[in-house]
């Protein structure tokens, strides 16, 4: 009888540690954008390490946090002059060279120094859903990008909000530009009139 009970014993506090692992991990959520740029330039050659020209994420699903982001680095080597490393759920997923532009024109005098990017993408998606227009609108999905505009390294931060007359369907209601030094908002594009 004592040799059951110490099995139950130890069941209950294997599957109680079990449980709290499973627990902080829930906790400790996915990697945010800056932080995915350290173990990015493990995937890419010495040269082209650390010359970040943007960040990029995918539209958002069931969360307004994207868990899909492109590390986009300035690849003079390659034919449009870009490799991107994609990460899912903060896992690497992809390396490779596009065969097109991501960002409008990539060169060296748009890298992206990382000393200076203060505002991750979870405290832009926070700025972004503050703005006043906004306030009464249920925000449903993000999708965001970082690169030099302009000179000043920005987060554009696209918005989607449910629709009023069809609560199950969302629309497109325009961008949010915030610093990534200090961020505020530089300017909105915004079209709350979308959810009607």
């Amino acid at each position: 009888m004592k040799i059951r009970t110490d099995r139950l014993k130890t069941g209950f506090a294997l599957a109680a540690l079990a449980f709290f692992g499973l627990s902080r991990a829930a906790l400790a959520g996915e990697p945010q954008a800056l932080e995915l740029i350290k173990p990015a330039n493990d995937y890419v050659g010495k040269k082209v390490r650390d010359k970040i020209t943007g960040l990029r994420s995918e539209k958002s699903v069931a969360s307004v946090t994207p868990n899909i982001w492109y590390v986009v680095y300035y690849d003079h080597d390659s034919t449009f002059k870009t490799a991107e490393v994609k990460f899912g759920a903060g896992q690497e997923l992809e390396v490779r060279h596009p065969m097109r532009q991501p960002f409008a024109y990539i060169n060296d005098k748009n890298l992206l120094d990382p000393k200076i990017l203060k505002v991750d993408s979870d405290k832009a998606i926070k700025t972004a859903m503050a703005e006043p227009l906004l306030e009464k609108l249920n925000i449903r999905a993000t999708q965001l990008w970082l690169q030099n505009i302009d000179g000043v390294p920005t987060w554009k931060v696209r918005l989607w909000a449910q629709k009023l007359r069809h609560p199950n369907d969302d629309a497109e209601i325009g961008d949010v530009f915030i610093s990534a030094d200090d961020g505020k908002v530089i300017r909105d594009d915004l079209h709350i009139n979308r959810v009607d």
